[in-house]
């Protein structure tokens, strides 16, 4: 059973913040990964087509595919290593409160992707933020 991870994106203000920095990671390591403390107990369900959804600014914004869940050495040491398609696909937005390190996220609970839904996928992405904030979207 697919499922998915929930993070938040620490230190980006904009789904352009998060891939100008893998645009860099690109560079060093060939494709983008989120080094992470604590490994997931169910790596095959979320390797089973589970992506990892980035909270920014408290909302969900975007998604991209996991493609490996292996060790990763970072500016914290060795660490989990959630490998990503370099892919990042927009999602309707979906606020969530901040929380520590990441979470679990059954599929029934992911936002659509944007492509998926009617209308709002030209908004700038600060209009649908503040959609989001108003209750409107």
């Amino acid at each position: 059973m697919t499922i998915h991870i929930l993070k938040l994106c620490v230190g980006a203000e904009s789904i352009d913040d998060l891939a100008e920095f893998q645009k860099r990671q690109i560079k060093r390591r060939k494709r983008p990964v989120c080094g992470t403390r604590m490994w997931p107990k169910r790596v095959d369900d979320v390797l089973a087509g589970g992506s990892l959804y980035w909270v920014i600014k408290g909302v969900i914004l975007v998604r991209q595919r996991i493609v490996e869940i292996a060790q990763v050495r970072d500016d914290h040491g060795l660490r989990c290593g959630l490998y990503l398609d370099p892919e990042i696909v927009r999602t309707a937005p979906q606020p969530r409160r901040a929380f520590q390190g990441w979470r679990y996220l059954d599929p029934k609970d992911a936002p659509a992707d944007l492509g998926e839904i009617k209308g709002g996928a030209d908004l700038p992405e600060d209009l649908r933020r503040r959609l989001v904030e108003l209750g409107a979207w």
